[in-house]
C-alpha cells in the first residue's frame, strides 16, 4: 500500500471523515438558490485559490528576472496574505453551513477516489467496534 492511500486510510478513520463516507455526504443542502452574496461570496474563494499560489511563484519568477531579491521576499508573504483575507471574507458570505457541506462533500469524494474498494472497510470495521 503507498503513503498516500496509507495516509488517506488513516483520515478516512477520524471521526468527521468516517460520518462524511458513512452518511454519503453530498450537495442535496445547497439546492436553495444562492443569495447575491453567496455567489460573490463564492467567486471570492476561487479568486482567492487564483491568486494565491500562482501569484507567489510568479513574484518568485519576476524576482529571478529583475535580481532582486526582496520583490519575493517582501511581494510574495504580502500577496499571499491578500488572497487568504479573500479567502476568509468570501467563507464568510458563502456561510458556514454551505462551506460546511461542501467539505464534507469533498472529503467523502476524495477519499471514495483514493480509497477505491477499501472505503468499504471503513464502515465496517465502524459498524464492528459498536458492538
Amino acid at each position: 500500500m503507498n503513503i498516500v492511500k496509507k495516509t488517506a486510510l488513516y483520515w478516512a478513520r477520524t471521526k468527521y471523515c468516517k460520518t462524511a463516507i458513512e452518511d454519503h455526504a453530498d450537495l442535496k443542502a445547497i439546492r436553495e438558490k444562492p443569495t447575491p452574496s453567496m455567489i460573490a461570496g463564492m467567486i471570492m474563494i476561487g479568486v482567492s485559490y487564483v491568486i494565491g499560489l500562482p501569484a507567489v511563484i510568479a513574484m518568485g519568477i519576476i524576482a529571478v528576472w529583475m535580481k532582486k531579491p526582496l520583490v519575493a521576499v517582501i511581494g510574495g508573504p504580502l500577496i499571499y496574505a491578500i488572497s487568504t483575507i479573500i479567502f476568509i471574507i468570501g467563507i464568510k458570505m458563502v456561510g458556514k453551513t454551505y462551506f460546511h457541506v461542501f467539505c464534507r462533500w469533498l472529503v467523502r469524494i476524495i477519499l471514495e477516489k483514493i480509497l477505491g474498494d477499501d472505503v468499504r472497510m471503513i464502515s465496517e470495521s465502524g459498524s464492528s467496534d459498536k458492538g
